[in-house]
C-alpha cells in the first residue's frame, strides 16, 4: 500500500536518541527524513548510563534487526546500602541498561549517516499552509511538511511555541562518572555488580548500576555508573563552580575533564566521609567525573502547525525516574500513531497527539520534583518506598 506521507519531507532537528528515534519512525511512515544535529562531531554522551524502560527499547524490540542484549546489561535487585556496607533493604526486580553512547551508536547504524547533518544550528523556523522552512546559523535553510525539534534542554524550538518557559535550577546538581567494573575491589564488584545501588545519607543520595562498555558487556568492558544529587545553593557559589577549566561557563552542565580540580577533590572527600563504602570507592576512582545541572522546565505546547517538539525541548524531567529518554521515545511512539491516522493532515495530526503529551510530562515532572525534594530537602527518601521507583508512566511502569 502506498504511503499517505511518500512524497512528505521532514526535518528532525537534534540527532541524539530522541530525535533518531522519531527519525526511523517518520521514515518508516514514509517521509524523506533529514537529521539535523548541532554538534560538529558524532555524540559520545560522556559515558553516562540510562535505565532502560519499555518506550526506550521498543525501536529495538519491534523493528530492528540489532539484538538488545548486545547493547544493555542487566541486573536482578534494587538495593539500598547502609553507612558499612551493610544492605539495609533490597527488592527481587530486573532492570536492563545501557550507555547514552552505545544506544544512540545503535540507532543511528540502523538510520545511517546520510541523512545525519553535523555541525547545524536551527535559529529559527517560518510556516506557511504546506510547508515549513528551518534557518540554520550556517546559513542553510530546510523545507519540510513536519519539523521535529528534539534538541533537548536548551531546544531552540521551545521559546518559537513557548516563549514564556524558562529553566529553574532545582537547588542541587548530579555528578556523574564511570568507572571500569574490573579496577574495583573485589568486594565492591560482588556488592554492587548485579543491582541497582542506593546509599542515602541526609540531603543527599547516590544511585549506582553496571552499564556496557565501549567495547561491549564483557567482565572487562563493562563499566560502573552513577549520579550522585549534592545541593548547591543557586547564586554564586553554582556560577562559580560551572565556570569550567577554560574560563567558559556552562549552563546545564561540565564536561569530562572540564571541573575544575578543587571541586573534584572536594565531592571525592565528601564521598569517603558520606557515603558507603562501596559506593565512595567508585566515586574516588572516577578519573574525570563531571556535572550535571538538575533542572525543570515544561512548554505548555508541544505543536503549532507543523512543528511539534518531543523528550526534554518540550520538558525535561529530573532523573529520578530514569525516565528522560523513555518519554522522549514514548512521544515519538505517539506521533507517529497520530500521524498515521491522520490521513495525511500533519496540523491535524499533531493537534490530536498534543493533549495527551502534554498530560504525560506534567505527571513526570510533578513526580520527579517530589522524589528530589523527599531526598534533598526534606529527608524523607525511605528505602523500599514504592512510590521512589523508576518508570515513566509510575513506579515500576
Amino acid at each position: 500500500m502506498t504511503s499517505r506521507y511518500e512524497n512528505a519531507r521532514a526535518a528532525v532537528i537534534g540527532g541524539s536518541i530522541g530525535g533518531l528515534t522519531t527519525a526511523l519512525l517518520l521514515r518508516d511512515l514514509g517521509f524523506s527524513v533529514e537529521v539535523f544535529e548541532r554538534t560538529p562531531t558524532p555524540l559520545d554522551g560522556r559515558g553516562g548510563g540510562i535505565v532502560l524502560q519499555p518506550d526506550t527499547v521498543r525501536w529495538f524490540t519491534e523493528r530492528s534487526t540489532q539484538s538488545l542484549d548486545a547493547l544493555s546489561t542487566a541486573t536482578e535487585y534494587v538495593q539500598y546500602l547502609g553507612r558499612d556496607n551493610g544492605i539495609v533493604h533490597r527488592d527481587r526486580r530486573r532492570w536492563t541498561h545501557t550507555s547514552w553512547g552505545t544506544f544512540y551508536r545503535g540507532l543511528l547504524a540502523d538510520f545511517g549517516t546520510d541523512h545525519y547533518h553535523l555541525g547545524e544550528f536551527a535559529c529559527g523556523v517560518a510556516q506557511e499552509a504546506e510547508r515549513a522552512t528551518v534557518r540554520f546559523v550556517s546559513g542553510r535553510r530546510a523545507e519540510a511538511e513536519l519539523v521535529v525539534f528534539a534538541d533537548g534542554i536548551t531546544s531552540t524550538g521551545r521559546p518559537l511555541l513557548d516563549p514564556g518557559a524558562r529553566l529553574e535550577y532545582s537547588g542541587y546538581i548530579g555528578w556523574r562518572g564511570t568507572v571500569p567494573e574490573h579496577e574495583l575491589s573485589g568486594t565492591t564488584r560482588a556488592l554492587l555488580g548485579d543491582a541497582i545501588s542506593y546509599s542515602v545519607v541526609p540531603h543527599s543520595h547516590i544511585t549506582l548500576y553496571p552499564i556496557p562498555g565501549e567495547r561491549g558487556t564483557g567482565p572487562r568492558e563493562r563499566l560502573m555508573n552513577y549520579v550522585w544529587y549534592r545541593n548547591v545553593p543557586a547564586g554564586g557559589e553554582l556560577a562559580e563552580m560551572l565556570i569550567d577549566k577554560r574560563g567558559f561557563t556552562g549552563t546545564v552542565s561540565l564536561h569530562p575533564g572540564q571541573v575544575q580540580d578543587r571541586y573534584v577533590e572536594d565531592m571525592r572527600e565528601a564521598a569517603s566521609r558520606l557515603l558507603a563504602p562501596a559506593a565512595a570507592e567508585v566515586v574516588a576512582a572516577t578519573e574525570h567525573p563531571f556535572i550535571q545541572v538538575v533542572s525543570d522546565i515544561r512548554s505548555t505546547r508541544m505543536a503549532d502547525g507543523r512543528v511539534a517538539l518531543i523528550g526534554d525541548a518540550a520538558a525535561a524531567a529530573r532523573p529520578h525516574a530514569a525516565a528522560g529518554t523513555a518519554k522522549a521515545a514514548a512521544d515519538a511512539w505517539a506521533l507517529a500513531d497520530a500521524l498515521a491516522a491522520a490521513d495525511g493532515d500533519i496540523p491535524a495530526a499533531l493537534r490530536k497527539w498534543e493533549p495527551g503529551q502534554l498530560e504525560l510530562s506534567a505527571r513526570l515532572l510533578e513526580r520527579v520534583v517530589a522524589m528530589g525534594e523527599r531526598s534533598q530537602i526534606h529527608n524523607t527518601w525511605t528505602p523500599g518506598d514504592p512510590s521512589l521507583r523508576f518508570g515513566l508512566y509510575g513506579p515500576g511502569r
